[in-house]
Formats: structure tokens, sequence, C-alpha cells
């Protein structure tokens, strides 16, 4: 098994692994009288479905029995009030400095004694979808909460019987216990701390693989929160974690091409990751936000079946609204025919939200087991050609931790925040709880050992004109199938560039 979930008497005790202070405050709650666990997808539909507040859409999920659901199942709708994103500043991690460990336990122990009160439901994913990284994660939330419950079972892996089996024959991650949260959206906060004015928290140990989510009832904290400690796994047990998109390329002659690509919201990153290339190409995608690349062998693992995406850029009629699941942060209106529709466009706020199945995309696969081949940082820098080809394993790997952006609507941001303040987010994940170091030296090593290249794309605007993703696309399509032709930029001898077309000659 991939994390242990069970011990002998032997195991159990102080110092050992899987049991730590905070841990053992929120594992025990799982344990309570007044705990209900939720076993399948359907029973957490159905719960979802009768909560008070949600809109039970007349659009029915696509396929839905293929995946756990019933035949008649329809989108739901829940919105969350006037929060609609994630709130950086309530994050707390233990290790960090000025992070106090004994005060933040004492808010979860109070946190979790309120809650006996109250129905708690249970409910178990896998995070990661092969036998060579699977996580067996938990999430304990309160009855009123039912849609972020089902959203989570949707966003992850659910305990289908399929991927019992293939859990039951995974490999063992080290000594890693299962992973534990425990979440009270409903929290009224404390006087016992000071962050966010007692009124939220995200207490984060990845170390002993717990979390404490507090006063957050926007689901991305939720799914973010959770891949936060699948990543810190996976970084522990020789893995580089990604917070990014791949896909394999397969040519004509056969040959294989995997492409990782980078990039903070709004950088293209999923544009690219799902583009079909006209047809030129057998495609195959892992996924556009979270996997995992084993730095020996090079395969890499998907972490999610399906994608939590905005909803701005589908409107209502959207032939790709077809595979939504949920929607979170949407409106509503009635149809000609008098039938309830998601209103997808940011009307009523910004970042509205849905989850989209894995049949969205047809060809998408849990595991690219061909070795990577390049990687591709993403960036909108003035500065920088279309495309650059970095040669030094530490430049390449100090590149990608210098990648910038602004702050997105995905994001609450804390009072008296420039929402225009350019932030570096290192490899486009603001959701690391290890030593930055880590992600270098994991990446340097693809560069340096295992023969894997690294570009810089540049998808914003260079010399005074818009790179078009048709550009980018010409680009990397001339890069997969090797007919590219870089030579040395200026003085820079380990930065090549690439001419494509006359305007941005350089």
């Amino acid at each position: 098994m991939a994390t242990k979930a069970y011990y002998p008497l032997s195991e159990i005790g102080k110092g050992k692994p899987g049991f730590a202070k905070t841990r053992s405050i929120i594992e025990a709650a799982f344990y309570g009288n007044n705990v209900v666990k939720v076993n399948t997808l359907k029973e957490a539909y159905n719960l979802a479905k009768n909560a008070p507040g949600t809109v039970v859409t007349d659009m029915p999920v696509y396929r839905g029995e293929e995946f756990g659901l019933e035949k008649d199942a329809r989108v739901l709708l829940f919105n969350d009030g006037a929060i609609t994103g994630r709130y950086a500043a309530a994050r707390r991690i233990a290790g960090e400095p000025g992070v106090d460990c004994e005060r933040l336990d004492k808010v979860v122990m109070d946190a979790i004694y309120d809650t006996r009160w109250k129905k708690m439901y249970h409910a178990e994913v896998f995070i990661g979808l092969d036998p060579e990284f699977m996580v067996k994660a938990h999430l304990m939330i309160p009855q009123g909460e039912e849609n972020i419950l089902y959203n989570w079972m949707l966003n992850f892996q659910y305990m289908s019987d399929q991927y019992v089996k293939m859990y039951k024959e995974s490999r063992q991650i080290g000594d890693e216990p299962d992973v534990y949260i425990f979440s009270d959206p409903q929290w009224k906060g404390t006087d016992q701390t000071d962050i966010c004015d007692g009124k939220c928290l995200s207490y984060f140990n990845t170390a002993t693989n717990c979390a404490a989510i507090l006063g957050m009832r926007y689901f991305g904290e939720h799914k973010k929160g959770t891949l936060t400690i699948g990543w810190a796994i996976a970084n522990r047990n020789g893995y580089a974690s990604c917070h990014g998109g791949q896909k394999e390329y397969t040519l004509a002659d056969g040959r294989k091409y995997v492409a990782s690509v980078f990039g903070l919201s709004g950088s293209g990153k999923s544009t690219l990751t799902h583009a079909k290339h006209d047809g030129k190409y057998g495609v195959t995608v892992l996924h556009d936000d979270a996997f995992v690349i084993n730095t020996d062998t090079c395969a890499s693992v998907a972490m999610e079946p399906t994608y939590f995406d905005k909803t701005a850029d589908y409107p209502t009629g959207c032939p790709d609204n077809k595979y939504l699941l949920t929607a979170q942060n949407c409106s509503a209106t009635l149809d000609e025919d008098g039938k309830i529709v998601l209103v997808t466009e940011d009307i009523r706020n910004g970042n509205g939200r849905a989850i989209k199945s894995k049949l969205w995309s047809p060809n998408r696969v849990d595991r690219i087991a061909s070795p990577v081949n390049a990687i591709f940082w993403i960036m909108k820098d003035p500065t920088i050609p279309p495309v650059v080809k970095l040669k030094g394993a530490e430049l390449a790997s100090v590149m990608g931790a210098t990648l910038a952006t602004k702050r997105s609507n995905a994001e609450r941001l804390a009072p008296g925040v420039d929402p225009n303040k350019l932030v570096v987010e290192p490899y486009a994940n603001p959701f690391r709880t290890y030593p930055l170091v880590n992600d270098y030296e994991k990446f340097k090593k693809l560069v340096a050992e295992k023969n894997v290249d690294c570009y810089i794309v540049n998808t914003g605007d260079f010399m005074g004109k818009k790179v078009q993703p048709k550009d980018t696309l010409g680009i990397l399509e001339a890069i997969v199938e090797g007919t590219a032709s870089f030579h040395q930029w200026g003085p820079f001898s380990d930065i090549e560039i690439m001419d494509w077309e006359a305007s941005f000659r350089i």
C-alpha cells in the first residue's frame, strides 16, 4: 500500500512515523461518534444535491455512470458568498520561520472540540493515479458543507473498485502515513491568533501529512491544500512536484516526445497542454495542473483525474460545458424551455469555477512512461524572444525559479496588497511547503543527468508585437519534430535563440 492507515501495536507510539502532535490532534477527530463515513460518489452527490442552497441545474452530467454517478445525475451549482478565491495570507506552514505551532495546535484543538455538536462527514480519495504513486487522503467536514465534500471527491480519485484494486497493488512510499485534513468552513474564529484577524486559518504540517482548514468556504482551498501535502510527499520520495501540464506527442515515424509546460495563471499553460495541433500528431495529455516526475526514470504520474477550470472562457452553450460536473460561484437562469442552466461568464463575480470530467480530454492518460524530453518555462516578458533554449543545467533550473506574475482573481488578497505588484512564484508553484532548493536540485538533475532540454517560451509581447498562440504552437511543433534551428544569442554562451518569422528576428 502506498501510504499507511493501519499499524501493528509495536509501531504505535511517540517518535514513530505517523505519530506527532498536530497529526494526533487531527486524526483522533475522525473516529468520533458524530462522524459519518461517505463511501461512494453517489452518496456524496445525493448529500450535495439535497444540501440547503444547492442549485440543481437541468444540465445532465455526461456519461456520469462511467465514473460512479447515477445516469440521471445533474450538474450542481453552489455559491460561496463574497469569497471567491484562495487566501494566501491565511496559510501557515509548520517549520517555517515565525510559525508558532504550539499556539496553532491549541487553535485546532478548540476548533475540533467545537464540532462535537455537529454531524461530520468523512470521505477518502486517492492522490496520484498510478500504482507507482498513490496516496490515500481523508477529509472531515461538517454537515452543511456537502458541496465541498462532493467536489473534493470529484477533483481527486474517489474509491472506485478499479482504483481500490490498483491501490492495493501500488508500491509503498517510504513510511508515509495517510493524509488527514480537518475542515470547518463554519468556524467562527478565535482570539488566540491574529492571523487574518482570527477569522480563518490554513495550517499545514506537511512533514506529518495533515492540515486544518478553518473558516474557508472556497473549494480551491481544499483542492490546493490537499495537493500541497501530496506534492510534499512526492518531494520527499524522489519526485519533482509539478504545478504544470504535460503531454506526449507520437510522431509519424513512431517517435515519442514528452513536453512539460510550467506557467502562472494566464500564461497559456492549459492552452498549450491541450492543443491538438490540427491532428498532425498523436497527442496524449497527462494533466494541465498537477503531476509528478520520477527523477530517476523520468516517468510521470497525474495527481488528479478532473479539471478545476475558470468558467469565464466558456459562455453558456459552449460545447465544452457538456463535460461539466459541478460549478462554483457562477449564476444561473432559465433557458427558452424553462430549464435551469448555468451562466458561466464572470457576471456574478470574478473567478467562477467548474470541475470538468476526465472525458473533456479524450486523449487523457494517468501515467506517461516515456521519459520527459523537454521542460518549457512559460513567461510573459517583453525582453525575451518567443523562444530561447537554455544549455546549462544550473541556468535552466534558476530560470524556472524566476517565473513571475501579477495577482489573478483566483486569489483573495489581504488588505493593502497591491494587485498589480509583480510576484515571483518559483516553478509556478505557490503551494510549496518544503525548501525551494529541493525543486532547484530536482529540475537541475533532470537537465544535467537525464538530458532533458529546457526552453523559455514567451507568450506575451516581443519587439512591440504580440506573440500569438499560433506562433507559440509553431515553435513547439518545430522543436518536437526536430526541425528547429537554434544559434547562440549574442554574448550569452548558454542561451540560444531560434529565428521565427521576420518580425521576430533579432
